[in-house]
C-alpha cells in the first residue's frame, strides 16, 4: 500500500512525540528537561517540521533544509537536526510503496546528488549542531565538490548517521527494529519499547554526538554505563523501580554535560521506520 502524505507525515510526528515521551538518560525527555532544552521544544519541532519532512514536491535535501530552516524560525536552536538527517530519507523512500522499505532506502541515497548535498551542508551550518568543527575533506562551511552521499561515506567511519546513509540504515532495520521486536515480546508496554530501543543504542555504539563534545573515552564509558543500566532494568519489573535507576543516571549523565543525542536520533528513525512499514503494509500507522 503506497501510504498519502498525511500518513508519512503522522507517522512522523507521532515517532517524535513516542521518544519523547520515553525516559531516556542524559537526553531531553518528558521526565527531565535538559542541556538548556525542554519537551515541549522537541514536540514543536516535530510538528513545524513535519510539512517539509513529507512534501513529495521537495528533494531529499530541500526537505532537510526546509524542514531546518522552519525549526529555527519557530525554536532558535538545534532540536532536531540529526532526526530530519534520519527521516527525511525514510519518508521519500515510503513515497514509492515499496513494501521492502529498506530497499527502498537503498535506493533512495543512491540517488542523492551534488545539490542534495549543498542543501544538507546549508541546513548543517544553519543548524549549528553541538560540537561540529571543520573536516579534511566535504567540509560544510565549503561548497560540496561532491554527492551527499560521497560526503556521508567520508564521514561514516566517526558519525552514526553518515554511516545509516552507507549502509541502507542497517543499524535501525537490525538493531533498531530487533530492539523493539524483543520489548514487545517481552510484553513491554507504554514507553518501554522506546527506551529499550534507545538504551540498545546506547550500549551498542560509542556515542558520535558524545564523541564530538567530549571525545572517545566518554564516549565508551557512557556506552558501558548504558549497557550496565540496560541489563539492570532488562532484570526488574516494577515500572516505578525501573525509571529510579534510569532517572539516576540521568541526572549523572547531565550534570557532566553528556547528552546521548546520536541515540535519541536513531530511537526516532527507528519507530518512523516502524510505523512506515505498518502503513505500507496495511495495518493502522498508530498499531
Amino acid at each position: 500500500m503506497k501510504p498519502t502524505r498525511e500518513q508519512i507525515r503522522r507517522a512522523y510526528i507521532d515517532a517524535c512525540y513516542q521518544e519523547i515521551e520515553a525516559l531516556k538518560p542524559g537526553n531531553v525527555h518528558r521526565f527531565a528537561d535538559g542541556h538548556r532544552m525542554n519537551a515541549g521544544q522537541f514536540f514543536e519541532s516535530a510538528q513545524v517540521s513535519s510539512h517539509a519532512v513529507s512534501d513529495p514536491a521537495l528533494s531529499t535535501g530541500q526537505r532537510i533544509l526546509a524542514a531546518v530552516t522552519a525549526t529555527r524560525n519557530k525554536i532558535g536552536t538545534n532540536t532536531n537536526l540529526g532526526i530530519l538527517l534520519l527521516c527525511v530519507p525514510l519518508a521519500k523512500a515510503a513515497e514509492t510503496g515499496d513494501p521492502d522499505l529498506q530497499a527502498s532506502v537503498t535506493t533512495t541515497l543512491e540517488k542523492l546528488g551534488i545539490d542534495d548535498a549543498r542543501d544538507v551542508f546549508s541546513a548543517i551550518v544553519l543548524a549549528q549542531p553541538g560540537g561540529l568543527g571543520s573536516a579534511p575533506k566535504h567540509d560544510v562551511s565549503i561548497e560540496p565538490e561532491v554527492s551527499l552521499l560521497e560526503a556521508m561515506r567520508e564521514a561514516a567511519d566517526r558519525d552514526m548517521i553518515a554511516r545509516q546513509y552507507v549502509t541502507g540504515f542497517a543499524d535501525i532495520f537490525t538493531g533498531g527494529l530487533k530492539a523493539h521486536k524483543a520489548a514487545v515480546d517481552r510484553d513491554e508496554r507504554g514507553m518501554w519499547p522506546a527506551v529499550f530501543i534507545y538504551l540498545h543504542f546506547l550500549s551498542a555504539f560509542p556515542d558520535s554526538h558524545i564523541i564530538r563534545k567530549h571525545g572517545n573515552l566518554v564516549a565508551e564509558k557512557t556506552r558501558q554505563e548504558g549497557e550496565r543500566n540496560l541489563r539492570r532494568i532488562e532484570g526488574l519489573t516494577d515500572g516505578k523501580e525501573r525509571e529510579k535507576v534510569l532517572l539516576a543516571f540521568d541526572v549523572q549523565l547531565k550534570a557532566d554535560g553528556i547528552n546521548p543525542g546520536t541515540s535519541a536520533d536513531l530511537t526516532v528513525a527507528t519507530l518512523f521506520a516502524l510505523k512506515l512499514n505498518l502503513a505500507l503494509h496495511n495495518v493502522e500507522v498508530n498499531a
